[in-house]
């Protein structure tokens, strides 16, 4: 009898472990990978208002042309972005609960951009993250 319930209290541990640790963590790199996702899909937009805000000297207005499409996918789920007119870029994933934001600045007359993301812990170092 005692080894019976040794055994269930066994695999009642392993259980919680499975619950409490692998889980998290399996879900946490799912999330990351999304961030990382969500960040790649605004290259293109980015070089678009860097390229105009640099031939003109300014931001002001250079996002307003700008479209990034939303984007479907099968691991991740559907990601969208807006572009502002000032060329700063939201993005978001439903799915995994993430977000970004990148604020273009123009120090010096070359456009630099900024990136910050939600939940921290999904995102990259280079977009507010903790490495």
């Amino acid at each position: 009898m005692r080894i019976v319930l040794l055994m269930v209290a066994g695999l009642a541990l392993a259980g919680f472990l499975v619950v409490a640790v692998v889980l998290p963590q399996m879900a946490g790199a799912e999330t990351k990978d999304a961030a990382q996702a969500l960040i790649a899909g605004v290259e293109a937009a980015q070089k678009q208002v860097t390229e105009r805000a640099e031939k003109s000297g300014n931001l002001s207005g250079y996002g307003k042309d700008v479209k990034v499409a939303a984007r479907g996918d099968a691991k991740h789920g559907e990601m969208k972005w807006l572009v502002a007119e000032n060329g700063a870029i939201r993005g978001w994933n439903e799915k995994n609960a993430i977000e970004i934001t990148l604020t273009p600045s123009m120090p010096g007359g070359k456009v630099a951009w900024s990136c910050k993301g939600y939940p921290v812990s999904a995102m990259p170092a280079s977009c507010g993250g903790r490495s």
